[in-house]
């Protein structure tokens, strides 16, 4: 079985110099540069981080030989990408800043993350100030907008070659596929987000109003955000917390970024042990530790794991693709038996598929080939024949049957 890679893209996208490279790092162990200044980021970063899912090794007594990502045997870490573009500024839209190149970068994410100084310790431009001294609810807000303005901008920059297909007898909502195909949404949700808007004449009609509002709508529900609140070691950043959680429509996850980063390099160290996503570590060997070290720990468990329970950097990735888009985990085996490919390998792969993704999807996942030939499925749980169309559900086993 040869399950060919890539899929989904998470961005991550916020303020200059509010701790989007630190989450960056502390997420995927790539080492990018990190400054406290603005634009320290230019071109953006992509690295591999992951999710959790529990895994099925242990109910069938067996243990997981992951072809990417790993197992413990009792949690399956899936790989995922993560994209960390160039801080955002007011403007952007009109090309203010790294303006459209952040945007574009962002294109093929499925669901955004925006990072941003939860202590307000940052102004607008990025600029260290004392905390409390900017409200980081306007940076969720800047960043939103300038998102839809995108958009806006890119419907106005083809307004009359809209105008032309509509005119030559093509859907409103056909029109609008063409032009915003880059943004990998589909023709459907277009469709949606024009009928529940009750727009269904020609854009060029549109008031500006209205060009914004079906922006900001098909944005909501097609590129989605999910608010890193980073700085929580800051003692101000728990009152926005609280007040960005009952403000906002996005989730709202208190992180340390900062934090999450030393506990993967002290683990990566063998210093400690501790995994992604873990309420506490263990320390090793405390005399291999220096008195700063462990004062540094000590901190780290007493300020923030203890707590808010976790640094929350898995916590939000993890609310991103399960909470928010409904991704779902399955695992693709060629031997039901052995619950292994052709090679003896053990639950070798595991697959993250949309909500309403079927064996058929997860044939089209694994190899075009496959799919071609695919004449259904077997749930490997109960040894029951499915058929292609059948909607998976989290955590399935399932073996593809192929035409000879």
């Amino acid at each position: 079985m040869v399950v060919q890679r890539g899929g989904m893209l998470v961005g991550l996208v916020g303020k200059t110099n509010v701790g989007k490279t630190t989450f960056f790092s502390a997420a995927t162990l790539v080492e990018a540069e990190r400054e406290n200044r603005p634009f320290v980021t230019i071109n953006p970063n992509e690295g591999i981080g992951y999710v959790r899912v529990r895994s099925a090794c242990r109910e069938f007594g067996v243990k997981c030989q992951p072809k990417y990502g790993w197992c413990n045997g009792h949690t399956r870490y899936v790989p995922i990408k993560l994209l960390d573009v160039a801080g955002l500024v007011k403007g952007a839209h009109r090309g203010r800043g790294l303006g459209n190149k952040f945007l574009d970068d962002l294109r093929r994410a499925s669901v955004n993350i925006i990072v941003i100084d939860a202590a307000g310790s940052t102004d607008e431009e990025g600029n260290p100030v004392p905390p409390s001294s900017h409200d980081p609810l306007e940076d969720v807000r800047m960043v939103k907008e300038e998102f839809a303005l995108w958009v806006v901008s890119i419907v106005k920059r083809s307004m009359s070659k809209i105008r032309g297909k509509v005119i030559s007898g093509s859907p409103v909502d056909a029109a609008l596929y063409e032009i915003l195909s880059g943004l990998d949404i589909s023709r459907g949700l277009i469709k949606e987000v024009l009928m529940d808007l009750s727009l269904e004449k020609s854009p060029e009609s549109w008031s500006e109003e209205e060009l914004i509002v079906f922006s900001r709508e098909l944005l909501k529900k097609g590129k989605p955000f999910v608010v890193a609140a980073n700085k929580i070691d800051i003692p101000e950043a728990e009152d926005n917390i609280k007040r960005l959680s009952t403000s906002l429509e996005e989730p709202v996850i208190p992180v340390s970024a900062e934090a999450e980063l030393i506990l993967r390099k002290a683990a990566r160290s063998g210093l400690i042990r501790y995994e992604p996503g873990d309420s506490d570590f263990e320390i090793v060997d405390e005399s291999s530790l220096t008195r700063a070290q462990l004062r540094v720990l000590d901190s780290i468990r007493e300020r923030i794991l203890k707590r808010y329970g976790t640094t929350g950097v898995q916590k939000t990735i993890e609310t991103a693709v399960f909470d928010v888009l409904g991704m779902k985990v399955v695992f693709p085996v060629e031997n039901e038996s052995k619950l292994s490919d052709k090679d003896g390998n053990l639950l070798p792969d595991a697959i993250l598929l949309p909500p309403s993704a079927t064996v058929r999807d997860l044939a089209e996942k694994i190899h075009t080939e496959i799919a071609k030939k695919a004449l259904y499925g077997i749930d490997v749980r109960n040894k029951r024949r499915i058929s292609l169309d059948h909607v998976l559900k989290q955590r399935d086993i399932v073996k593809i049957v192929v035409a000879r």
